[in-house]
C-alpha cells in the first residue's frame, strides 16, 4: 500500500526488474500476425482482423498503440536517466537496426529467391531482376523508410495482390520510422532541457494528445500547421508514445487501481466498437495495459530472451512467404501454427546471435573516441566551468555543481 494508505501509484507499484511488460509486448507482437493473417493471407474477407467491429482501428493497429505507449514511459525514463545524447541515440540504433537490417537480407536472400523459384520454376533471372531489383532492396530500405516495397516483381499470385492489388515483402515494417522519430524527439526534449521540467514536458505530451484527437473529430486544419503534421500518422503514433511519457513524468500521481483499470478497459471496448477510440478510447485501454504489466505475475517472461520485436519484424515476409506454398488453403489453425513456430524459430536465432551481442555493446566506445575525450577533457572542463551557471541550467554538469556546493555548505 502507497504511504498516504490508498492504491500504489506507478513509481510504487512497477518495479523495472521485475514487470510483465515482456510478455504484454510478445502478445501484442502476435495480435499483429492474427490481425495481419486477413490481408496477407485472405482471411477474414481479406481484410485486417478488428476492422469488423471498429471503423477507426483493427487489431493489429491496437497493438502498434500498446507498442508505443510503452515505448514512450520506457524511452522516457531512459533519457531522463544519466546517458549523453551520443549514448542514448547509440543505444537506439543498436536495438532497431541490426535486426531491421537482418530482416531484410533473409527477405532478399533468402525468401525471395524461394518464392521467385515457386513462381517461375528456377532460380535463374532473379538478381537480374530489372523491376524492384533484389541489388536495390537492402539500400533503398535500410534508414527505415521503405523505398522499395516488393522484391523482382513477386506476388502477383498470392492473396494479398488478388484481393487488394498490393505487394509488399514486410507491411509491418513501415512503422518503425515513427517509432524512431519518437526516440529523436525525446532525445531532443532531454538534450534541450524539457526533461527536466515536468511542467514543459507535460505541456508538449498534452498538445500531441490534443492535436491528435481533433485531427480525428476533424476539428481544424491541424494537418495545416505545418508540413510535419501533415502526415495524419505522425500525430496517430505519437499520441499513444506521449500518454506513455505522462507516466513517466508523473508515475508518482498515477495510482494504479484495479476498479479505474476495469472501468479504463470498458472504455476503450466501448469505443472500440460504438467510435471514438482515436480521441479517447485508446488511452483507457493503455491504462488497462500498464494496469496489467504491473498486477500479472509473468515476470520472468524474458528470461529466454525479449522476442516481440524480432517476432514484429519478421513475421510478415514469413507470413507472405507461406501464401506462396498455398498454406492459407489449409486453414486458419494450419497456417498459424506453422507461422507461429517458424517465427519463433527466426526470432529466437536473431535474439541470441543478433540482438543481444548488439546490446552488449551499449555502452562500448571506440578507442580513438576514447582518447580523444581524455586529451580535450581538460579544455571541456575549463569550457564548462565558464559557461554553465547553476543557478539557470538543469544539466548534469550544473547538477554536480550545485551538489558540490550543497556538501560544501
Amino acid at each position: 500500500m502507497s504511504q498516504a494508505g490508498g492504491p500504489l501509484s506507478v513509481t510504487e507499484a512497477f518495479d523495472p526488474r521485475s514487470n510483465s511488460l515482456d510478455f504484454l509486448r510478445w502478445l501484442m507482437a502476435f495480435l499483429v500476425i492474427f490481425s495481419h493473417s486477413g490481408p496477407v493471407a485472405g482471411f477474414y474477407g481479406g481484410e485486417d482482423l478488428g476492422i469488423q467491429i471498429s471503423d477507426e482501428q483493427s487489431l493489429g493497429g491496437v497493438a502498434v498503440a500498446g507498442f508505443f505507449f510503452f515505448s514512450g514511459f520506457l524511452i522516457t525514463k531512459s533519457r531522463m536517466g544519466r546517458s549523453t545524447i551520443w549514448r542514448y541515440f547509440w543505444r537506439r540504433c543498436l536495438r532497431i537496426f541490426p535486426a531491421f537490417w537482418a530482416a531484410l537480407i533473409l527477405t532478399v536472400a533468402v525468401l525471395a529467391p524461394i518464392a521467385w523459384r515457386l513462381e517461375k520454376g528456377t532460380f535463374d533471372g532473379y538478381w537480374s531482376a530489372t523491376v524492384e531489383s533484389p541489388l536495390t532492396y537492402f539500400v533503398d530500405n535500410m534508414f527505415l523508410t521503405l523505398g522499395e516495397r516488393n522484391i523482382a516483381g513477386l506476388g502477383e499470385t498470392v492473396p494479398y495482390f488478388l484481393n487488394h492489388g498490393v505487394r509488399d515483402w514486410n507491411g509491418s515494417a513501415w512503422t518503425l520510422s515513427y517509432e524512431f522519430l519518437c526516440y529523436i524527439v525525446i532525445g531532443l526534449l532531454g538534450l534541450f532541457g524539457a526533461l527536466a521540467s515536468k511542467r514543459f514536458a507535460t505541456a508538449f505530451a498534452v498538445a500531441v494528445i490534443s492535436l491528435n484527437a481533433l485531427q480525428w473529430l476533424g476539428a481544424g486544419n491541424v494537418g495545416g500547421l505545418n508540413k510535419f503534421l501533415a502526415d495524419p500518422f505522425i500525430l496517430m503514433f505519437f499520441a499513444p508514445f506521449a500518454f506513455g511519457m505522462l507516466f513517466a513524468l508523473h508515475g508518482d500521481k498515477i495510482v494504479i487501481d484495479d476498479r479505474i483499470a476495469i472501468g479504463m478497459l470498458g472504455l476503450g471496448l466501448f469505443t472500440y466498437a460504438f467510435g471514438g477510440w482515436n480521441v479517447i478510447g485508446q488511452y483507457g485501454f493503455l491504462y488497462f495495459l500498464m494496469w496489467l504489466g504491473v498486477r500479472l505475475p509473468l515476470t520472468r517472461w524474458a528470461r529466454f530472451g525479449d522476442f516481440s520485436y524480432g517476432i514484429y519484424i519478421y513475421a510478415w515476409p514469413l507470413m507472405n512467404l507461406a501464401t506462396y506454398f498455398g498454406l492459407q488453403r489449409y486453414g486458419w489453425v494450419a497456417y498459424h501454427l506453422v507461422v507461429v513456430l517458424a517465427v519463433h524459430v527466426v526470432s529466437i536465432a536473431s535474439w541470441h546471435l543478433l540482438e543481444k551481442p548488439a546490446m552488449s555493446l551499449k555502452d562500448w566506445t571506440p578507442r580513438w573516441l576514447s582518447v580523444f575525450v581524455a586529451r580535450f577533457a581538460p579544455l571541456t572542463a575549463r569550457v564548462k566551468r565558464r559557461v554553465v551557471n547553476p543557478d539557470f541550467s538543469s544539466t548534469r554538469y550544473a547538477e554536480s555543481m550545485r551538489a558540490a556546493s550543497g556538501s560544501v555548505s
